[in-house]
């Protein structure tokens, strides 16, 4: 995807969206229906923290939705902050920052004290559920108070085996389908973006720092909305979810 040695940034963040959709489907669905509520509860000039932002997915709806708000993203993966930097290059709503959210001083590394709405989708998973609690204590002192956290990811409810079970026969079946058809995963993308001399260093940087995959933990969004509540948060609850995939909203 470069262009006479320049990366062509836009090309890697679609391909970035289409790789996520293959996993899934209802993502779009899921980005709506969290801009509905970072509307409803800090309105159409809110300023967000992108949490483990990645190449920028949501602060990238966030200013086609709400061309006022201004975003700061967070992340520690070199290759997908360089397609993020690149491009969001020259748009001065738009600042990120490099930090590992495992280390404690992390919040230090942000350019505000505070955010109307902390943003996060398909990242958290990463973290195991103690560190993930204890970042949970950390947000509650970054979102203002009245402001929003929302976390999208896989929540898994391991009440219901067989529900689950079916449920993932099915979406992989749909998966490999796509994939047959010329859907592009998770390791062909990383194949891809290896090839590419802009992305090619940042990219061996971050399979050192996070090896292959998650080795984190997918509790219940049950389980993600009573460790907000005792972490400081007010509220939260579920506000969509699809079979796989649940977004949960807390407000300080």
């Amino acid at each position: 995807m470069g262009n006479g040695g320049v990366a062509d940034w836009a090309g890697w963040q679609e391909s970035w969206d289409r790789q996520q959709e293959w996993y899934m489907p209802d993502r779009e669905e899921r980005f709506r229906v969290m801009l509905d509520m970072v509307e409803a509860l800090a309105g159409t000039a809110p300023r967000v923290l992108d949490l483990a932002c990645g190449t920028g997915s949501i602060t990238d709806r966030l200013l086609k939705r709400f061309p006022d708000a201004s975003s700061t993203g967070v992340d520690l993966d070199p290759a997908l902050l360089a397609i993020a930097e690149g491009y969001f290059a020259g748009d001065e709503r738009v600042s990120f920052v490099r930090a590992d959210l495992k280390d404690p001083e992390w919040t230090k590394a942000l350019p505000h004290t505070s955010y109307d709405a902390v943003l996060t989708a398909t990242a958290l998973h990463w973290l195991h559920s103690e560190p993930l609690a204890t970042l949970y204590g950390q947000l509650a002192g970054v979102v203002r108070e009245g402001g929003a956290f929302m976390n999208a990811d896989r929540m898994i409810d391991e009440t219901t085996p067989r529900i689950n079970e079916a449920e993932r026969a099915h979406r992989y079946a749909a998966m490999e389908r796509r994939k047959a058809a010329g859907a592009v995963d998770w390791a062909g993308w990383w194949e891809l973006a290896a090839k590419d001399p802009a992305l090619a260093g940042p990219t061996a940087e971050r399979f050192a720092i996070y090896g292959e995959h998650a080795d984190g933990d997918t509790p219940s969004a049950d389980w993600h909305a009573r460790t907000l509540r005792a972490a400081g948060f007010a509220e939260a609850r579920t506000v969509w979810s699809s079979p796989s995939d649940a977004l949960v909203l807390a407000v300080r």
